[in-house]
């Protein structure tokens, strides 16, 4: 019996929903992160997560009963800083955590060019949301589904003005994360558009010998280091020891060309054999064509990350330059799907055995 049903099948046994799961919203009140809005959702499986609804609902913590999914950076969760949008000034409140959005504008490093001074990633992660609306489960009523919805606004006057709409949902008996996007140009005038999901994956899912997942043609970025990783004579899918080579900035970077399957769904995760335990990501290749590997296994900045996007993060300059970057006309509109899901027994072994 899975766990949804036995939860269903308990349904007279409950006083409330919230002894099972659901959607706990609450403010940060010590250290750095004071005052910020986040939400717990806890989907009864042992998967839960904690959403920053001050930073575009990004992701920070996530777990798997007593286990890490996650990486989470020694800044920690910040407030938003609305004007980091210069330099690596995003960096300085990057707290890693399992999903931080790219965009949605800008995604790759800072840049400058005729049309404006560009910092790393972008300003939309460190942007608040407005919530318009929280969807409880009610188990005793039949009602399993939740979710949590926001719009985060890009804008600026004489500028652009993105906003981006964001569903996070989930049912209770299911380990899945699922997010809904929808970026929508508000402005009068035709905008620029980039979207990177920087998925990021830490101890104990990430370790010596775990295996990451996907399929596709790949290259590396563009340096030394990079190709000191991703190169046809290194298993660059086994996750490394903690190296010297990485310490500081050291990191590797491979773009990969994603494979499709016959309903145009890309996938790609992470397994680590140890714990027997997998996590699955599954996106629309049409949306997300491109999917980024970065690897970076510092002492004690221990880190991989698997990033669908629109495109592999190499600036809105570049992207002009090749042609393809995406503008939005006015009133034009984008959507996106991400899952993110936690597998055991036999979908753990269905999904392995399929790379």
């Amino acid at each position: 019996m899975s766990k949804l049903q036995k939860i269903q099948n308990s349904h007279d046994k409950i006083s409330n929903a919230a002894q099972i799961g659901g959607i706990e919203t609450a403010v940060l009140d010590n250290g750095a992160a004071r005052g910020t809005r986040i939400a717990w959702i806890n989907t009864g499986t042992g998967l839960r997560y904690k959403v920053v609804i001050d930073r575009a609902m990004d992701i920070a913590e996530a777990f798997f009963n007593e286990k890490s999914l996650a990486w989470l950076s020694a800044v920690g969760t910040l407030p938003p800083d609305r004007f980091s949008n210069t330099g690596i000034g995003w960096l300085r409140n990057f707290g890693g955590g399992l999903l931080t959005t790219c965009g949605l504008s800008h995604i790759g490093g800072p840049e400058e060019d005729e049309f404006g001074n560009r910092g790393l990633h972008g300003r939309i992660s460190n942007t608040a949301a407005e919530i318009v609306s929280i969807v409880q489960p009610d188990p005793v009523a039949g009602k399993m589904d939740m979710s949590i919805t926001g719009l985060v606004r890009e804008a600026q006057v004489f500028g652009p003005v993105l906003e981006l709409r964001r569903t996070i949902s989930g049912r209770l008996g299911e380990a899945k994360i699922n997010i809904r996007d929808e970026v929508l140009n508000r402005g009068n005038e035709k905008v620029p558009h980039m979207l990177l999901y920087h998925v990021n994956f830490g101890w104990p899912l990430i370790d010596e010998g775990t295996k990451l997942l996907w399929k596709g043609n790949w290259q590396a970025r563009d340096s030394a280091q990079d190709r000191m990783i991703f190169n046809e004579d290194n298993d660059f899918r086994t996750c490394s020891a903690p190296m010297e080579t990485h310490s500081g900035t050291g990191e590797s970077v491979a773009f990969v060309d994603i494979e499709e399957d016959n309903q145009g769904m890309a996938c790609c995760g992470v397994y680590n054999p140890k714990l027997d335990l997998a996590l699955a990501m599954r996106f629309p290749k049409k949306e997300l064509p491109w999917l980024t590997n970065w690897q970076h296994w510092g002492k004690n900045e221990y880190v991989t990350a698997l990033e669908p996007g629109t495109h592999p993060p190499i600036g809105q300059k570049e992207a002009r330059e090749k042609e393809t970057l995406i503008y939005l006309e006015p009133g034009e509109r984008r959507k996106y799907i991400l899952e993110i899901e936690v597998l055991e027994s036999e979908k753990l072994t269905e999904f392995v055995t399929s790379f």
